[in-house]
């Protein structure tokens, strides 16, 4: 019984050691992927239609990813379409929808109408932000673009993460994992509106001294466009 007794506790103990690590594999969903469509010039209508249609695909194939999708309204990528999905685990990214079936739809509705300019895959960065790693569907998002010097990525996030508790409002960064030049950062900042977004440009600027480390920054102000997402819940109206 003695020896029985040592089993039953040996085992526990090797399942309470693997269980921390079961769970945070679980649990992991820290991945987002996020895309850029270009409409072709005087096909805006037929892209926006296609798209949907294709959005309406996904729908009766019972995608599980929630889509979201924005216009670029200032910038200069200005009517381009910007479409994501965040909060996935490793695992999850492997198990989409039908890859052969959802191509053969975007070939179907989409690609006619636009061309596809940007597909990349970002690690949210909670150390940095304030958020949940899914923005808030809100009427405004903007979206901050920050390409690094080769070897800048360490003292980049460090700078960022010593000013991460004076974040006031929901401000999201992801790093590049893959799909474009690197070490290449994004930052989200969903706003209900754009007198939101242009009352806190104190808040837009990024850490003193980050500037030596920086390639190229961009900032634009993108509008979400609730009929071309799929799974968002009630999308916060612009006033």
């Amino acid at each position: 019984m003695k020896h029985r007794w040592l089993g039953i506790v040996g085992t526990a103990l090797l399942v309470g050691t693997a269980l921390p690590t079961l769970v945070v594999a679980q649990t992991d969903k820290s991945y987002a992927r996020i895309a850029i469509l270009r409409p072709h010039d005087g096909d805006t209508v037929d892209f926006e239609a296609g798209y949907i249609r294709h959005l309406e695909w996904h729908r009766q194939a019972k995608d599980t990813w929630v889509w979201y999708g924005w216009n670029v309204t200032f910038g200069e990528r200005q009517r381009w379409f910007v479409y994501a999905s965040f909060g996935h685990s490793a695992a999850s990214l492997d198990n989409p929808v039908t890859a052969a079936e959802d191509e053969r739809d975007n070939i179907l509705n989409v690609t006619p109408h636009a061309q596809f300019v940007g597909n990349a895959l970002y690690e949210y960065l909670p150390g940095l932000s304030r958020g949940t790693g899914e923005p808030q569907p809100t009427a405004r998002l903007e979206l901050t673009t920050v390409d690094l010097n080769p070897g800048a990525a360490k003292a980049f996030e460090a700078a960022l993460g010593a000013g991460q508790s004076t974040l006031q409002g929901e401000t999201l960064w992801y790093r590049m994992v893959a799909g474009g030049t690197a070490p290449r950062y994004v930052r989200l900042r969903p706003r209900p509106s754009l007198s939101a977004v242009l009352g806190e440009r104190s808040e837009q600027a990024l850490p003193g001294g980050v500037d030596r480390l920086i390639v190229k920054t961009t900032v634009e102000i993108l509008t979400l466009r609730p009929t071309m997402s799929l799974g968002l819940g009630s999308p916060s109206r612009e006033r």
